[in-house]
């Protein structure tokens, strides 16, 4: 891409790899988890830097393409019963501490926004605040599973408005995408996002953190014993 700062790739690069790292100690003793992660995540950066998503006018649009097998799987493990024994035995206090990579994410995508790649409404200054949560997920871990000092309710409350400040950015990256579907920032498009390496955020980060939601809440819900780790 044009007007592409190294140094803002060499971040988002080291920054997903921080995500399936922290995200790999939450999963505890599932390696194999892990290498459906790491192989999804490799196959994407190799279909990227070969320009399979470049075509923006296909249907359905490519950032949907990046989504949806990842929430497919994530659908049926909650659907399934050996899913959700493998939901279950995931500490929820290292999905909660997880979050902490959306702070190095929107640093990137602002820095994006100042080399024109994407536009001003995909960052904390133009109303995406979904740094919010990963400035607040260290607190919410050690008050919440380390102190103990937050009940279930504050836990709760945490993970759905963390959840409704992901959603917002999601639909601001698809609308703002060049596709059919584009409805927002025509002036400025989303254009990043079907590049590499930028290509990890729709199709690794935002499932992961998705799930580390998801599965945080099935547990509150439950009122399942914190575990230890």
């Amino acid at each position: 891409m044009e007007n592409l700062s190294l140094f803002t790739s060499i971040i988002f690069i080291l920054t997903t790899a921080l995500s399936i790292a922290v995200f790999h100690k939450a999963l505890g003793k599932s390696s194999s988890g892990f290498r459906i992660i790491f192989i999804w995540t490799l196959l994407q950066g190799v279909l990227a830097l070969t320009g399979f998503y470049l075509n923006t006018h296909n249907f359905p649009p490519p950032i949907l393409l990046l989504l949806f097998p990842p929430v497919l799987m994530i659908v049926i493990l909650f659907i399934t019963t050996a899913g959700r024994r493998l939901i279950d035995q995931l500490m929820p206090q290292n999905l909660t501490r997880f979050h902490i990579v959306r702070i190095p994410v929107e640093v990137v995508l602002y820095l994006l926004y100042m080399d024109h790649q994407v536009p001003e409404i995909m960052t904390f200054a133009g109303g995406n605040y979904d740094i919010i949560s990963g400035i607040t997920a260290p607190f919410i871990y050690y008050y919440g599973y380390i102190r103990k000092s937050f009940g279930r309710v504050v836990l709760l409350c945490w993970n759905f408005i963390s959840l409704g400040l992901l959603l917002n950015i999601v639909a601001r990256a698809v609308l703002s995408a060049q596709s059919p579907f584009q409805k927002l920032a025509f002036d400025q498009p989303n254009i990043a996002i079907v590049h590499f390496p930028y290509i990890w955020l729709p199709s690794v980060i935002v499932p992961l953190v998705l799930f580390s939601h998801l599965v945080c809440i099935r547990s509150l819900f439950r009122k399942v014993p914190y575990k230890n780790g």
